[in-house]
């Protein structure tokens, strides 16, 4: 059996989870974005500057808002701004910072210039550096790596890949 080290398996991961995104991310249409399936959802919306933003709670509601694909995005484009951010020991961006770019087509290419953001910081490190404490999700929790966080990253994208393609697919039903 091969020697796969723990970059490589996470690198590996990461791009299969990519590549199941980017199958809903080419199929989806302007409309899908900020199609509300029920009343109850955050969305992302203009603001009085015409800036995109999110809804959003301190503290999350129950029961927990249906979120857009609209919503998805930023959610996506936040967090993994902010993990970029620490990984390359930048001082991350605050929430408020992070704005949706206003339509699908800009959103999508948002994320795919994260994804090569990402692949830059995983190219760069070693098993040895997977070791270091994580300074996000968990500011720096000796119980969790760099190794966790990379893995989070990649459940995370799967997790919200998975929300976008059943709120594409739901769309496309509804409509047929």
């Amino acid at each position: 059996m091969k020697n796969v080290s723990r970059c490589d398996l996470l690198s590996w991961q990461f791009e299969l989870t990519w590549s199941l995104f980017e199958y809903h991310l080419e199929r989806l249409e302007p409309e899908d974005f900020l199609w509300e399936p029920t009343p109850y959802c955050w969305t992302v919306r203009p603001d009085a500057d015409g800036t995109w933003v999110p809804d959003w709670a301190e503290t999350e509601p129950e029961p927990v808002p249906v979120p857009t694909i609209g919503w998805l995005t930023w959610h996506i484009g936040w967090w993994w701004s902010v993990t970029v951010d620490h990984a390359q020991g930048r001082t991350p961006r605050e929430r408020i910072e992070i704005t949706w770019p206003g339509d699908g087509t800009a959103a999508v290419e948002w994320l795919r210039g994260l994804r090569g953001d990402w692949l830059a910081v995983l190219d760069r490190l070693t098993d040895t550096d997977l070791d270091a404490t994580a300074p996000f999700p968990w500011p720096n929790d000796p119980e969790h790596t760099i190794a966790h966080m990379l893995a989070w990253v990649n459940a995370e994208l799967m997790k919200n890949a998975t929300e976008i393609g059943q709120l594409r697919l739901l769309r496309a039903a509804s409509a047929a």
